[in-house]
Formats: C-alpha cells, sequence, structure tokens
C-alpha cells in the first residue's frame, strides 16, 4: 500500500485543476463539496500508506516518479521520502485540512468568488504536502514557495479592502528574506555534499566540517525564522488575520506556519554536528518569542489578533524545544497545537459569524447562552492551551518545558512564565467573549462625543465642529451598526462549521496519548529520523510529579488571575492590565514601517540611484566609449587602396624601429 503514496499529494492537484477549469460552472456549493472529497481522499489514502508503512525497514519508503533537473552534478528527481517524520506530518496535515475545507463551506457560504477560496485551499493543500514529502531539498522548497505564494493568495482574498491587500504583500515580501536563508543553505548544501537528496544528506552530515554545518544549520534556521513567525521575522503573521477565519486556522495554525519547525527537525544530524552555540541560538529565539508574544496577546482586542499572537509563542515553544535538542517534544506540541489552535481560530469564526463579522471582544460577552456548541468546544480548546491537566496541551508543553529546564533553567523559567501569560490571556479571551454581561445589541452604550475646533482646549470643548457616535467606548462604522442593533442576537453555525469544531475538541482531549510518559509511542515512531540530535532525558517519577504540579498550579494561577481581573474587577483594574505598549505590540512593527516609510526608503532610493547612475553609468560609460572609437576607427576604412598602403608602410616603419631600438639596447 506504500507504493500509492503519490495520490496523496495527487488529489488535491487534481481537485485545485478541476476548480480551476470547471469551479464558475460547478458553482456553490459543490466547488466546496469538491474540494473537501478531495483533501479527505487524501487523509484516507496517508492512512493506507501509514499501516503499508509499518512493514517497511526502519518505517522508510522512497518513491522516485521521474528525474526533473540532470544538470551535471547537480541530479534532481521528483520523489517522495515517506518516513516517521513525514507520515507524522502527512496525517495531521490532510485532517486537519479535511477539517477545514468542511468547515469552510458554511463559512464562505454566499461570497461571490467561492469556489476560487476552493481552488486556493486544494492549491495551498498540494503544497504542503509537496513540502513535507519532498525526498530533497529543491523539491521542499518548491511546496516552500508553493504554500507562500497561496498565503498571498489566501491573506489578501479578501483584497477590495486595502488592509487586506497590504496584509498578504507584507507576508509574502517577509518570507521572501526566510527563502533567502533557505537557498543559501541549498547551495552550501549541494557545494558540501554533491546532492540535495534527505538520505545521503543526512547520513553523511555526521563527517561534515563544523564549520560547514554551523552555516547551512543557521541559513536553514533564518528560513525557518520567515516561515514560521519568530523573533525578528515575525510580524506578518498578526496582519495575517486579515484573511478569512478558515485561512487562519489552516496556514496559522496546523500547517504553513509549523514547516519551519519540520525543517529544523529533518535537518537534525546537521544541527548536530555544527557549532553548541546553534542550539543556543534557536532556543534563546523561541523563548524570547514565545514570551514577547504572549505578552502581546495580553492586551489585544481583535479576537484573532489574540489567537495569532498566540500562535508565534506556540510555535517559540517549539523551537525552545528544537533548540534544546527536543525533537520528539517539538513535532509532539505541533500535532496538539494543531488540535487545539485550529480549534479556537474555527471557533473564533463561529463567534464572528454568530456576530455578524464583529470581531472586537468589547462588543460581546455571554455569548455560551446563544452559541453552546461553539463555547463547549472552544472553552476545550482554551484549558487544552492553558496546559490543564490531562487534555493534550498539557502534555507536550511540560514536556518541552523539562528538556529546556536541563539545558538551561534560565530557559525552563522563561517557559514557566510564558506559561502562565498564555493561561491568562486566553482566559481573558474566555471571559470576555463567552462569559460575563452581554456588550452587544440593546445592552451596548452607545454615546456622542464633541470633537472640539480649533483654539484653546475649553473652545474646542465649548465649540464643536463635529460630533462622534462611540459603542462601547468604539467609534461605529457601518459594519458594527448590526451588532448594536436592539433587535440583535448572536446565533450559532451551521452543522458543517459545528462539527468540525467537535472533532478538534476531543482530539484537543486526547490527542495527548500519543506520547504520554512511561508509553513513548510517538518517541519510539520517530526514533529512526532524530535519533542522530535527539537529547536523551530519563526524568523520574518524581520529578515528571514535581514539573506536572508547578505546571498545573501556574496555569491555574493565570486562570485565576484573569478570573478576578477580567469578570469580578472594576473598568479601571482592567485598564492597569491593557498597557499601550503591550497594545501596540511593544511597538515594533511601528517602529519598522517607520523606519521603512522614512529613513529605510530614502536609503532605498539612495541604493537605486547609486544603482542606476554608478553601476549602471560604468556598463553604460563603457558601452558609449567603445562606440565612439569605433565610429573613428571606421574612417580608417575608406576603400582607398592608397590609404590601405599608407597604414602597412606606416606599420612597417614602426615596427623596424622598434627592432633596431631592441638590438642597440641588447648591443
Amino acid at each position: 500500500m506504500v507504493d500509492i503514496i503519490w495520490l496523496v499529494p495527487a488529489l488535491p492537484l487534481l481537485g485545485f485543476l478541476l476548480l480551476v477549469f470547471f469551479g464558475k460552472r460547478i458553482g456553490e456549493p459543490l466547488a466546496g463539496w469538491l474540494a473537501t472529497l478531495m483533501v479527505g481522499g487524501s487523509f484516507v489514502v496517508a492512512v493506507a500508506v501509514f499501516f503499508g508503512l509499518l512493514d517497511q525497514p526502519e518505517h522508510t519508503y522512497e518513491q522516485v516518479l521521474f528525474t526533473w533537473i540532470p544538470a551535471g552534478d547537480l541530479h534532481v528527481e521528483v520523489g517522495f521520502l515517506v518516513d516517521p517524520l513525514s507520515m507524522a506530518m502527512t496525517l495531521f496535515i490532510t485532517f486537519v485540512a479535511s477539517l477545514i475545507h468542511l468547515y469552510s463551506i458554511g463559512y464562505m457560504h454566499g461570497d461571490e468568488r467561492f469556489p476560487t477560496f476552493f481552488t486556493y485551499l486544494n492549491l495551498f493543500v498540494f503544497s504542503m504536502l509537496v513540502l513535507v514529502l519532498g525526498n530533497n531539498m529543491l523539491l521542499t522548497f518548491l511546496g516552500w514557495e508553493g504554500v507562500g505564494a497561496c498565503s498571498y493568495f489566501l491573506i489578501s482574498f479578501w483584497f477590495t479592502k486595502e488592509a487586506n491587500a497590504s496584509a498578504g504583500k507584507k507576508a509574502f515580501i517577509t518570507n521572501r528574506i526566510g527563502d533567502w536563508g533557505f537557498m543559501v543553505a541549498m547551495f552550501a548544501t549541494f557545494f558540501a555534499f554533491g546532492t540535495l537528496d534527505y538520505t545521503k544528506v543526512m547520513g553523511q552530515a555526521g563527517g561534515l566540517a563544523k564549520t560547514t554545518a554551523t552555516f547551512i544549520a543557521l541559513m536553514l534556521f533564518v528560513g525557518a525564522v520567515g516561515k514560521s513567525a519568530q523573533i525578528p521575522l515575525y510580524v506578518w503573521l498578526p496582519d495575517a488575520m486579515a484573511g478569512p477565519t478558515p485561512v487562519s486556522a489552516l496556514i496559522h495554525a496546523a500547517t504553513m506556519v509549523t514547516a519551519g519547525v519540520y525543517l529544523m527537525t529533518r535537518a537534525n544530524p546537521i544541527i548536530a554536528a555544527s557549532d553548541g552555540y546553534v542550539g543556543w541560538t534557536i532556543a534563546g529565539v523561541g523563548a524570547a518569542t514565545a514570551f514577547v508574544a504572549a505578552t502581546i496577546g495580553m492586551a489585544q482586542h481583535d479576537i484573532k489578533k489574540v489567537l495569532a499572537y498566540s500562535t508565534v509563542s506556540q510555535l517559540g515553544y517549539m523551537f525552545l524545544a528544537v533548540g534544546s535538542g527536543a525533537y520528539v517534544a517539538a513535532i509532539f506540541h505541533m500535532i496538539t497545537h494543531a488540535f487545539f489552535k485550529a480549534c479556537l481560530f474555527l471557533g473564533s469564526g463561529s463567534v464572528i459569524h454568530g456576530m455578524v463579522g464583529e470581531q472586537d471582544m468589547r462588543l460581546m460577552g455571554a455569548l455560551r447562552k446563544y452559541m453552546p456548541i461553539t463555547a463547549g468546544t472552544f472553552i476545550v480548546a482554551w484549558l487544552a492551551i492553558a496546559g490543564v491537566f490531562p487534555l493534550s496541551g498539557f502534555w507536550s508543553k511540560d514536556e518541552i518545558i523539562e528538556f529546556a529546564w536541563h539545558k538551561s533553567p534560565v530557559l525552563g523559567v522563561i517557559g514557566f512564565v510564558t506559561a502562565v501569560l498564555t493561561a491568562y490571556y486566553m482566559s481573558r479571551l474566555v471571559f470576555l467573549t463567552f462569559y460575563g454581561e452581554p456588550r452587544w445589541g440593546e445592552h451596548a452604550v452607545r454615546e456622542v462625543v464633541q470633537v472640539g475646533g480649533a483654539g484653546s482646549e475649553e473652545e474646542a470643548t465649548t465649540e464643536p465642529t463635529e460630533s462622534v457616535e462611540l459603542v462601547n467606548g468604539l467609534p461605529l462604522t457601518s459594519e458594527r451598526k448590526p451588532v448594536v442593533d436592539a433587535h440583535f442576537h448572536p446565533h450559532e453555525s451551521g452543522w458543517t462549521m459545528t462539527l468540525p469544531l467537535v472533532v478538534l475538541a476531543l482530539l484537543s482531549v486526547i490527542g495527548g496519548v500519543i506520547n504520554l510518559p512511561g508509553s513513548h509511542l510517538l518517541a519510539n515512531w520517530l526514533e529512526p529520523v532524530v535519533a542522530a540530535g535527539e537529547s536523551h532525558l530519563e526524568p523520574t517519577a518524581t520529578y515528571i510529579l514535581i514539573f506536572s504540579v508547578i505546571s498545573t498550579a501556574l496555569a491555574l494561577g493565570g486562570i485565576g488571575l484573569a478570573y478576578f481581573v477580567w469578570l469580578k474587577g472594576s473598568r479601571q483594574l482592567q485598564r492597569g492590565f491593557e498597557p499601550v505598549f503591550l497594545e501596540k505590540a511593544w511597538y515594533y512593527d511601528l517602529t519598522l514601517a517607520a523606519f521603512m516609510g522614512g529613513p529605510g526608503r530614502r536609503l532605498f532610493e539612495a541604493i537605486s540611484w547609486f544603482d542606476r547612475t554608478v553601476i549602471d553609468g560604468i556598463v553604460n560609460g563603457v558601452g558609449a566609449a567603445t562606440l565612439g572609437v569605433g565610429k573613428k576607427v571606421r574612417r580608417l576604412q575608406n576603400g582607398y587602396v592608397r590609404s590601405y598602403a599608407l597604414l602597412v608602410v606606416i606599420g612597417v616603419v614602426l615596427i623596424t624601429a622598434f627592432v633596431l631600438t631592441r638590438m642597440l639596447q641588447l648591443s
């Protein structure tokens, strides 16, 4: 059965092609069902391949379809490497993607570009599968670029709004920095090994010079930082929430952003052969990203922005694990995160759907009474990401913190602090959205504020030039009016949206069983791939118990703090927990934007001027000089024999003079 692996990416590709040519003719909802069927079929095939892989030596199988690039020493094939790592990725990618496709049928209902949306989704899934199944770095890079292009199309899907179009461009351009690192790593890998095939490269990585291994590992890390939104390149992911919510769930929770973690895990033999500071660099960046993103999430008001910074923070945990040599823990958390974060994103989409497009939590509250299925599944996923025993997030997060503590107590403390912040800001989101008093419809507080004119503050107050209507302190816009209508009531979503929520919530509960202490099912499964770089930590039962108690206490502490602040606290107390610098994301993104629009723009314009004037000037000058000399020399070719004879005589005289001069010098 393992030889049918080619069907796994082929089915989404077929769905993409069918939708390209017949999507508009098929229309809604058949276009969505076709796309869902193709990805669901891909998951079924992946399950069959998984069982077939159990009979293969070391659970590894390689299938070559054809030679792609036969160019001298560079020989690249189109083939698939099916091993424990790629199989684990393939299973959860196709499964979660199937649920998100089903969810999208309901979420995108009524959109005029309904078939186009599913066209992009199928192409994205195909690209992601090529990324994880490719048997060489170039094929992985092809999928890497494919998901980048699809993310641009999907993030800016509603491109008629300038902010959405800008978010797509921001994601695309920021990822180019990481892509540069990946390309340089490929060049260095080919120079060192003469091949890009994973089986050959990783098999020989142990004999690589430390300097070369360090360079390749760092360049791969640059690529991973861009794709997986780590400091300093994380700024694209929060803005990517401009896309439809299923895009956020598929790209920014379960699949594309985890590509960097997959790449670093795949390259673990190279990291193991590199200098020791490489691991410290990866762990340090991961820990810093996890902490900083968690602090920013504490003060966001957009429900999707909170989840976006949460994703950045959880990805930081995964890189903390990679840098600590805990590759199994990184993949473990990647899988559990795919379950509960996809559930959270889809749940937020259900909330937005029920709130007719409103995303600001300050206009929500008490929604559990009106959206019981969405609220119930969201609460389960919340407890999982908060690390409450015995849900899946508890097991995977604790395993990362244990390895981080083993590498350095400082890294362990950062892991614990981030866990508290995670429990706090996710609890804040849940309490503001589903509990408390309703702040929508007839319960919304509307007021008119006078915006003053010129002159002193007193004159501006007494002689206003404009009246601004506010609702719960927010400007009243045309998009917000339905939510504050006195007759508005939120509604639960349809079954195509709630069924995926129920399935993902269930997996958020039981997902931890794949690598429980004592069983280590995932660790044993991944052992052939990560053996070269995996750190070995054998904690005692007492050690695990202590960590579990501390982790649980911290999670409950974060939840308790959020309860007293956001359900029992005054508005003045709540403002104290929303400092402006956190609401503005430490001003990092704003600083980058100010630089790019000011000094950065002038710098780039100066570089462009230098290129046009100096570099192009030299080239054009050489060309002009050559043309000028040619025109002068051309005059010698006048067609008269006497002129040519004169030139010959002059040449003979000059040569004779030169020879006589040399003879006199020698004598």
